[in-house]
């Protein structure tokens, strides 16, 4: 399970360094293979590969009638691996979806990644908080 945020700086070849808590784990995990794909709230999902084979099953699965996101997820869906110095290209066409800039967040979502830019997170965590609780967490015991 991956948790926590780690802000990060991207350099000009769209290079970041993969955190060092994360690394190990990767690497017994799936040998730094990882894919690199859209979300739909405009930030990337990073899926460790065997996550990702999964995740790309059960979207493969749906039904035509959602022929639109499976071409979302899939269609951008780039394979990638952690290099020799632990870091990890992110394609410029991801990058641009994303409009992803130099500082970065990397957020652990549980069996996959989600990577902001570092602006648009705090903006989109603001809104988040300054909304309703939703009904699924009304009777959460915090």
């Amino acid at each position: 399970m991956f948790q926590g945020a780690s802000a990060l700086a991207m350099d000009a070849k769209g290079r970041l360094a993969v955190p060092t808590r994360h690394r190990e784990v990767l690497q017994a995990l799936c040998a730094g293979q990882l894919t690199v794909t859209k979300h739909p709230e405009g930030c990337l999902m990073v899926f460790p590969r065997p996550a990702w084979e999964t995740f790309r099953d059960r979207i493969a699965a749906l039904p035509m009638s959602a022929a639109g996101w499976k071409r979302v997820f899939l269609g951008n869906a780039q394979d990638v691996e952690i290099d020799a110095a632990a870091r990890v290209l992110i394609a410029p066409e991801l990058r641009t979806a994303a409009g992803l800039s130099k500082d970065v967040m990397l957020l652990g979502m549980g069996s996959h990644f989600e990577l902001w830019d570092a602006a648009t997170y705090a903006a989109h965590e603001a809104q988040v908080m300054e909304s309703d609780l939703p009904d699924a967490l009304k009777d959460f015991s915090f």
